[in-house]
Protein backbone atom coordinates (compact mmCIF):
# COMPACT_ATOMS: atom_id res chain seq x y z
CA UNK A 1 0.00 0.00 0.00
CA UNK A 2 0.96 3.60 -0.15
CA UNK A 3 1.75 6.50 2.09
CA UNK A 4 0.50 9.75 4.57
CA UNK A 5 -2.05 12.53 5.20
CA UNK A 6 -4.31 15.11 3.58
CA UNK A 7 -3.60 18.82 3.32
CA UNK A 8 -7.01 19.82 4.65
CA UNK A 9 -7.98 19.67 8.30
CA UNK A 10 -11.58 20.60 7.58
CA UNK A 11 -14.47 18.21 7.93
CA UNK A 12 -15.95 18.76 4.49
CA UNK A 13 -15.87 16.42 1.54
CA UNK A 14 -13.34 16.88 -1.20
CA UNK A 15 -10.27 17.46 0.94
CA UNK A 16 -7.18 17.96 -1.22
CA UNK A 17 -4.72 15.12 -1.38
CA UNK A 18 -1.16 16.50 -1.62
CA UNK A 19 0.20 13.34 -3.21
CA UNK A 20 -1.94 14.14 -6.25
CA UNK A 21 -4.23 12.00 -8.35
CA UNK A 22 -1.70 9.17 -8.55
CA UNK A 23 -1.86 8.50 -4.77
CA UNK A 24 -5.54 8.89 -4.03
CA UNK A 25 -6.39 5.19 -4.15
CA UNK A 26 -3.60 4.24 -1.75
CA UNK A 27 -4.03 3.70 1.97
CA UNK A 28 -2.34 6.82 3.28
CA UNK A 29 -2.49 9.88 1.12
CA UNK A 30 0.81 11.80 1.69
CA UNK A 31 4.17 10.08 2.25
CA UNK A 32 5.76 13.16 3.81
CA UNK A 33 3.65 14.07 6.86
CA UNK A 34 5.52 13.46 10.12
CA UNK A 35 3.57 14.92 13.04
CA UNK A 36 5.21 14.62 16.42
CA UNK A 37 3.61 12.13 18.79
CA UNK A 38 4.14 10.51 22.12
CA UNK A 39 5.89 7.14 21.83
CA UNK A 40 3.98 4.14 23.12
CA UNK A 41 5.21 2.74 26.43
CA UNK A 42 7.37 -0.36 26.14
CA UNK A 43 6.56 -3.06 28.68
CA UNK A 44 9.54 -5.11 29.80
CA UNK A 45 7.75 -8.40 29.13
CA UNK A 46 7.13 -7.34 25.52
CA UNK A 47 10.81 -6.54 25.12
CA UNK A 48 11.69 -10.03 26.35
CA UNK A 49 9.05 -11.63 24.14
CA UNK A 50 10.43 -9.91 21.05
CA UNK A 51 13.87 -11.30 21.89
CA UNK A 52 12.42 -14.80 22.31
CA UNK A 53 10.54 -14.62 19.02
CA UNK A 54 13.61 -13.34 17.18
CA UNK A 55 15.59 -16.36 18.34
CA UNK A 56 12.94 -18.97 17.61
CA UNK A 57 12.38 -20.52 14.19
CA UNK A 58 8.71 -21.09 13.51
CA UNK A 59 9.17 -24.82 12.88
CA UNK A 60 10.56 -25.17 16.41
CA UNK A 61 7.02 -24.45 17.61
CA UNK A 62 5.75 -27.60 15.90
CA UNK A 63 7.50 -30.15 18.11
CA UNK A 64 4.19 -31.69 19.10
CA UNK A 65 3.54 -32.83 15.53
CA UNK A 66 4.58 -36.35 14.61
CA UNK A 67 8.00 -36.86 13.06
CA UNK A 68 6.30 -38.47 10.08
CA UNK A 69 4.33 -35.30 9.32
CA UNK A 70 5.95 -33.08 6.73
CA UNK A 71 6.30 -29.45 7.80
CA UNK A 72 6.95 -26.43 5.63
CA UNK A 73 7.12 -22.68 6.12
CA UNK A 74 7.31 -20.41 3.11
CA UNK A 75 6.95 -16.67 2.80
CA UNK A 76 8.25 -13.36 1.56
CA UNK A 77 11.38 -11.50 2.58
CA UNK A 78 11.89 -7.74 2.40
CA UNK A 79 13.36 -6.59 -0.92
CA UNK A 80 14.85 -3.32 -2.09
CA UNK A 81 15.61 -2.11 -5.60
CA UNK A 82 13.05 -4.36 -7.26
CA UNK A 83 11.53 -3.31 -10.57
CA UNK A 84 7.79 -2.77 -10.87
CA UNK A 85 5.85 -6.06 -11.12
CA UNK A 86 8.92 -7.97 -9.94
CA UNK A 87 8.12 -10.93 -7.70
CA UNK A 88 9.17 -10.63 -4.08
CA UNK A 89 11.92 -12.97 -2.90
CA UNK A 90 10.64 -16.14 -1.22
CA UNK A 91 12.24 -18.07 1.64
CA UNK A 92 11.26 -21.67 2.40
CA UNK A 93 12.32 -23.77 5.38
CA UNK A 94 11.46 -27.29 6.45
CA UNK A 95 10.44 -30.12 4.16
CA UNK A 96 10.46 -29.48 0.44
CA UNK A 97 6.79 -29.46 -0.46
CA UNK A 98 5.96 -28.94 -4.11
CA UNK A 99 3.32 -26.19 -4.48
CA UNK A 100 1.75 -28.10 -7.36
CA UNK A 101 1.41 -31.21 -5.21
CA UNK A 102 -0.10 -29.07 -2.42
CA UNK A 103 -2.44 -27.33 -4.89
CA UNK A 104 -1.03 -24.04 -3.60
CA UNK A 105 -0.37 -20.86 -5.55
CA UNK A 106 1.22 -17.59 -4.50
CA UNK A 107 2.75 -14.45 -5.92
CA UNK A 108 3.73 -11.06 -4.47
CA UNK A 109 4.31 -8.37 -7.08
CA UNK A 110 5.77 -4.91 -6.55
CA UNK A 111 3.46 -2.11 -7.62
CA UNK A 112 4.22 1.00 -9.61
CA UNK A 113 5.39 3.15 -6.69
CA UNK A 114 9.02 4.25 -7.19
CA UNK A 115 9.31 5.79 -3.72
CA UNK A 116 8.85 2.55 -1.80
CA UNK A 117 9.74 -1.14 -1.92
CA UNK A 118 7.07 -3.82 -2.10
CA UNK A 119 5.22 -3.32 1.19
CA UNK A 120 3.19 -6.54 1.02
CA UNK A 121 4.27 -9.59 3.01
CA UNK A 122 2.82 -13.09 3.13
CA UNK A 123 3.45 -16.53 4.57
CA UNK A 124 2.16 -20.09 4.46
CA UNK A 125 2.78 -22.70 7.14
CA UNK A 126 1.77 -26.28 6.43
CA UNK A 127 1.83 -29.43 8.57
CA UNK A 128 0.57 -32.41 6.57
CA UNK A 129 -2.59 -33.93 8.00
CA UNK A 130 -2.84 -31.34 10.78
CA UNK A 131 -3.25 -27.71 9.70
CA UNK A 132 -2.20 -24.97 7.33
CA UNK A 133 -1.89 -21.24 7.99
CA UNK A 134 -2.25 -18.68 5.20
CA UNK A 135 -1.55 -15.00 5.88
CA UNK A 136 -1.27 -11.73 3.97
CA UNK A 137 -0.01 -8.41 5.35
CA UNK A 138 -0.23 -5.19 3.32
CA UNK A 139 1.97 -2.41 4.68
CA UNK A 140 1.34 1.33 4.35
CA UNK A 141 3.17 4.52 5.29
CA UNK A 142 6.86 5.26 4.76
CA UNK A 143 7.99 2.21 6.73
CA UNK A 144 5.02 -0.05 6.09
CA UNK A 145 7.23 -2.72 4.55
CA UNK A 146 9.11 -3.05 7.84
CA UNK A 147 5.88 -3.29 9.85
CA UNK A 148 4.30 -5.87 7.53
CA UNK A 149 7.47 -7.98 7.58
CA UNK A 150 7.71 -7.77 11.40
CA UNK A 151 4.09 -8.85 11.79
CA UNK A 152 4.52 -11.61 9.19
CA UNK A 153 7.48 -12.97 11.14
CA UNK A 154 5.89 -12.79 14.59
CA UNK A 155 2.10 -13.06 14.50
CA UNK A 156 2.13 -16.72 13.36
CA UNK A 157 4.59 -17.50 16.16
CA UNK A 158 2.30 -15.88 18.74
CA UNK A 159 -0.56 -18.00 17.46
CA UNK A 160 1.41 -21.26 17.60
CA UNK A 161 2.82 -20.49 21.07
CA UNK A 162 -0.64 -20.00 22.56
CA UNK A 163 -2.02 -23.00 24.46
CA UNK A 164 -5.45 -22.34 22.96
CA UNK A 165 -4.26 -23.06 19.42
CA UNK A 166 -6.42 -25.78 17.82
CA UNK A 167 -8.86 -25.80 20.76
CA UNK A 168 -12.42 -24.54 21.11
CA UNK A 169 -10.99 -21.20 22.28
CA UNK A 170 -9.43 -20.32 18.94
CA UNK A 171 -11.62 -17.25 18.46
CA UNK A 172 -10.57 -15.63 21.74
CA UNK A 173 -6.96 -16.67 21.15
CA UNK A 174 -6.83 -14.97 17.75
CA UNK A 175 -8.23 -11.73 19.15
CA UNK A 176 -5.69 -11.80 21.97
CA UNK A 177 -2.74 -12.52 19.68
CA UNK A 178 -3.63 -9.69 17.29
CA UNK A 179 -3.81 -7.27 20.23
CA UNK A 180 -0.52 -8.61 21.60
CA UNK A 181 1.00 -8.10 18.16
CA UNK A 182 -0.04 -4.45 18.29
CA UNK A 183 1.66 -4.15 21.67
CA UNK A 184 4.84 -5.72 20.29
CA UNK A 185 4.85 -3.30 17.36
CA UNK A 186 4.61 -0.41 19.83
CA UNK A 187 7.51 -1.83 21.81
CA UNK A 188 9.58 -2.45 18.67
CA UNK A 189 8.93 1.17 17.68
CA UNK A 190 10.17 2.39 21.06
CA UNK A 191 13.26 0.18 20.72
CA UNK A 192 13.91 1.66 17.24
CA UNK A 193 13.60 -1.76 15.60
CA UNK A 194 11.05 -0.22 13.24
CA UNK A 195 9.07 2.99 12.79
CA UNK A 196 5.33 2.56 13.34
CA UNK A 197 4.12 5.99 14.44
CA UNK A 198 2.64 6.62 10.98
CA UNK A 199 3.17 3.23 9.32
CA UNK A 200 1.26 0.00 9.71
CA UNK A 201 -0.16 -3.06 8.02
CA UNK A 202 -3.29 -5.02 7.33
CA UNK A 203 -3.40 -8.58 8.63
CA UNK A 204 -5.48 -11.49 7.39
CA UNK A 205 -4.77 -14.93 8.83
CA UNK A 206 -6.64 -18.08 7.82
CA UNK A 207 -6.04 -21.33 9.71
CA UNK A 208 -7.20 -24.47 7.92
CA UNK A 209 -7.75 -27.26 10.43
CA UNK A 210 -7.38 -30.48 8.43
CA UNK A 211 -8.84 -32.58 11.26
CA UNK A 212 -11.97 -30.51 11.91
CA UNK A 213 -12.09 -29.52 8.22
CA UNK A 214 -12.79 -25.88 8.92
CA UNK A 215 -11.30 -22.43 8.44
CA UNK A 216 -10.67 -19.88 11.19
CA UNK A 217 -10.44 -16.46 9.60
CA UNK A 218 -9.17 -13.43 11.53
CA UNK A 219 -8.44 -10.05 10.01
CA UNK A 220 -7.99 -6.32 10.39
CA UNK A 221 -8.28 -3.89 7.45
CA UNK A 222 -8.86 -4.89 3.83
CA UNK A 223 -6.75 -7.84 2.69
CA UNK A 224 -9.83 -9.87 1.86
CA UNK A 225 -10.34 -13.62 2.10
CA UNK A 226 -12.77 -15.14 -0.40
CA UNK A 227 -14.15 -18.66 -0.73
CA UNK A 228 -15.04 -20.09 -4.13
CA UNK A 229 -17.70 -22.80 -4.06
CA UNK A 230 -19.02 -24.95 -6.86
CA UNK A 231 -22.47 -23.91 -8.06
CA UNK A 232 -25.28 -26.31 -7.21
CA UNK A 233 -26.99 -25.62 -10.54
CA UNK A 234 -23.90 -25.89 -12.74
CA UNK A 235 -20.84 -27.82 -11.54
CA UNK A 236 -18.67 -25.98 -14.06
CA UNK A 237 -19.41 -22.64 -12.42
CA UNK A 238 -18.26 -21.23 -9.09
CA UNK A 239 -19.72 -18.72 -6.66
CA UNK A 240 -17.71 -16.28 -4.55
CA UNK A 241 -18.34 -15.89 -0.83
CA UNK A 242 -16.51 -13.10 0.98
CA UNK A 243 -15.19 -14.29 4.37
CA UNK A 244 -14.04 -10.85 5.52
CA UNK A 245 -15.42 -7.33 5.39
CA UNK A 246 -13.19 -4.37 4.65
CA UNK A 247 -12.67 -2.28 7.77
CA UNK A 248 -13.44 1.15 6.33
CA UNK A 249 -14.02 4.30 8.41
CA UNK A 250 -17.36 5.11 6.77
CA UNK A 251 -18.95 1.89 8.10
CA UNK A 252 -21.50 2.83 10.75
CA UNK A 253 -19.95 0.88 13.64
CA UNK A 254 -16.39 1.78 12.70
CA UNK A 255 -17.19 5.47 12.35
CA UNK A 256 -18.95 5.50 15.73
CA UNK A 257 -15.85 4.08 17.45
CA UNK A 258 -13.55 6.54 15.69
CA UNK A 259 -15.66 9.59 16.53
CA UNK A 260 -16.13 8.46 20.14
CA UNK A 261 -12.33 8.36 20.45
CA UNK A 262 -12.00 11.89 19.07
CA UNK A 263 -11.16 11.03 15.48
CA UNK A 264 -12.75 12.44 12.33
CA UNK A 265 -13.85 10.72 9.12
CA UNK A 266 -13.48 12.85 5.98
CA UNK A 267 -14.18 11.94 2.35
CA UNK A 268 -11.16 12.79 0.23
CA UNK A 269 -13.23 13.73 -2.81
CA UNK A 270 -11.93 10.87 -4.89
CA UNK A 271 -12.20 7.28 -3.67
CA UNK A 272 -11.75 7.05 0.10
CA UNK A 273 -13.03 8.14 3.46
CA UNK A 274 -10.00 8.94 5.62
CA UNK A 275 -9.36 9.21 9.35
CA UNK A 276 -7.87 12.29 11.00
CA UNK A 277 -7.18 13.34 14.55
CA UNK A 278 -9.13 16.31 15.88
CA UNK A 279 -7.76 19.59 14.45
CA UNK A 280 -4.89 17.71 12.80
CA UNK A 281 -3.76 16.43 9.41
CA UNK A 282 -2.77 12.91 10.41
CA UNK A 283 -2.94 9.97 9.88
CA UNK A 284 -5.05 10.26 6.68
CA UNK A 285 -5.67 6.53 6.79
CA UNK A 286 -8.43 4.87 4.74
CA UNK A 287 -8.89 1.87 7.05
CA UNK A 288 -10.37 1.77 10.53
CA UNK A 289 -8.48 -1.26 11.86
CA UNK A 290 -4.87 -2.26 11.34
CA UNK A 291 -1.67 -3.17 13.18
CA UNK A 292 0.83 -0.37 13.72
CA UNK A 293 -0.15 3.28 13.06
CA UNK A 294 0.51 4.12 16.70
CA UNK A 295 -0.63 7.75 16.46
CA UNK A 296 -3.88 6.73 14.82
CA UNK A 297 -4.54 4.14 17.50
CA UNK A 298 -3.80 6.65 20.25
CA UNK A 299 -5.61 9.70 18.86
CA UNK A 300 -8.27 8.44 16.44
CA UNK A 301 -9.78 5.17 17.66
CA UNK A 302 -8.12 2.92 15.10
CA UNK A 303 -8.23 -0.66 16.41
CA UNK A 304 -6.11 -3.81 16.10
CA UNK A 305 -8.91 -6.09 17.34
CA UNK A 306 -9.70 -8.57 14.56
CA UNK A 307 -13.02 -9.89 13.42
CA UNK A 308 -12.98 -13.69 13.62
CA UNK A 309 -15.06 -16.14 11.59
CA UNK A 310 -15.27 -19.92 11.77
CA UNK A 311 -16.16 -21.40 8.38
CA UNK A 312 -16.82 -25.14 7.92
CA UNK A 313 -15.41 -26.55 4.69
CA UNK A 314 -18.08 -28.28 2.65
CA UNK A 315 -17.61 -30.69 -0.27
CA UNK A 316 -18.49 -28.00 -2.81
CA UNK A 317 -15.96 -25.49 -1.43
CA UNK A 318 -13.32 -25.36 -4.15
CA UNK A 319 -10.78 -22.58 -3.51
CA UNK A 320 -9.64 -20.10 -0.89
CA UNK A 321 -8.15 -16.76 -1.93
CA UNK A 322 -6.35 -14.37 0.43
CA UNK A 323 -5.17 -11.24 -1.37
CA UNK A 324 -4.02 -7.70 -0.69
CA UNK A 325 -6.20 -4.88 -1.98
CA UNK A 326 -3.96 -4.51 -4.98
CA UNK A 327 -6.18 -7.30 -6.29
CA UNK A 328 -9.51 -6.14 -4.90
CA UNK A 329 -9.34 -2.46 -5.93
CA UNK A 330 -10.59 -3.17 -9.44
CA UNK A 331 -11.48 -6.89 -9.44
CA UNK A 332 -14.60 -8.20 -7.71
CA UNK A 333 -14.54 -11.39 -5.63
CA UNK A 334 -16.62 -13.15 -8.29
CA UNK A 335 -14.26 -12.07 -11.07
CA UNK A 336 -11.27 -13.30 -9.07
CA UNK A 337 -12.91 -16.67 -8.41
CA UNK A 338 -13.79 -17.03 -12.10
CA UNK A 339 -10.15 -16.37 -13.05
CA UNK A 340 -8.52 -18.87 -10.69
CA UNK A 341 -11.16 -21.58 -11.06
CA UNK A 342 -10.44 -21.76 -14.78
CA UNK A 343 -7.26 -23.62 -13.78
CA UNK A 344 -6.98 -27.17 -12.41
CA UNK A 345 -5.69 -27.56 -8.83
CA UNK A 346 -2.22 -28.66 -9.95
CA UNK A 347 -1.88 -25.34 -11.82
CA UNK A 348 -2.51 -23.19 -8.76
CA UNK A 349 0.72 -21.22 -9.30
CA UNK A 350 -0.33 -20.32 -12.83
CA UNK A 351 -3.77 -19.32 -11.55
CA UNK A 352 -2.27 -17.02 -8.92
CA UNK A 353 0.00 -15.37 -11.49
CA UNK A 354 -2.92 -14.91 -13.88
CA UNK A 355 -4.95 -13.12 -11.19
CA UNK A 356 -1.99 -10.88 -10.35
CA UNK A 357 -1.49 -9.96 -14.02
CA UNK A 358 -5.19 -9.23 -14.48
CA UNK A 359 -5.05 -7.00 -11.40
CA UNK A 360 -2.01 -5.14 -12.74
CA UNK A 361 -3.67 -4.59 -16.11
CA UNK A 362 -6.80 -3.22 -14.41
CA UNK A 363 -4.72 -0.71 -12.43
CA UNK A 364 -2.92 0.44 -15.57
CA UNK A 365 -6.20 0.87 -17.44
CA UNK A 366 -8.05 2.63 -14.60
CA UNK A 367 -5.21 4.87 -13.38
CA UNK A 368 -3.59 5.60 -16.73
CA UNK A 369 -0.29 4.06 -15.69
CA UNK A 370 0.18 6.61 -12.90
CA UNK A 371 0.17 4.19 -9.97
CA UNK A 372 -0.29 0.49 -9.22
CA UNK A 373 -0.55 -0.90 -5.70
CA UNK A 374 1.48 -3.91 -4.60
CA UNK A 375 -0.33 -7.14 -5.49
CA UNK A 376 -0.30 -10.33 -3.41
CA UNK A 377 -2.23 -13.53 -4.10
CA UNK A 378 -2.33 -16.64 -1.92
CA UNK A 379 -4.49 -19.38 -3.42
CA UNK A 380 -5.27 -22.89 -2.21
CA UNK A 381 -7.57 -25.53 -3.68
CA UNK A 382 -9.50 -26.98 -0.73
CA UNK A 383 -10.96 -30.13 -2.29
CA UNK A 384 -8.54 -30.87 -5.14
CA UNK A 385 -9.68 -34.47 -5.62
CA UNK A 386 -13.34 -33.55 -6.08
CA UNK A 387 -14.30 -33.12 -9.72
Amino acid sequence: MGCCSSSSSGDGAGADVPGGRDRRRLSVSDPGAKPEGEEAGAAENDRGLITQLDGQAILELLKESADTQRKMSIGSTTDTNKMSFANKTVKQIGDQLDPEACCLGYTCRKGLKPESPNQDSWCVLKVDGSFSLYAVFDGHGQKGHDVSNFVKDNLPKLILRDNRFKTDEMGAMLKDTFLKMQSLVATADRLKKLSAQMSGTTATVVIHDAVKNNLMVSHVADSSAVLGKRSASDLNKFEAKQLTRDHKPNLKDERARIEKAGGRVVFDGYANHRIYAKNARYPGLNMSRCIGDLLGHMDCGISAEPEVLEQPIKPDDHVLLVCSDGVWEFITPQEAIDIVCAYPPEKAMEAAEKLAKESWDKWIAEEGGAVVDDITVVLVFLNPDKK
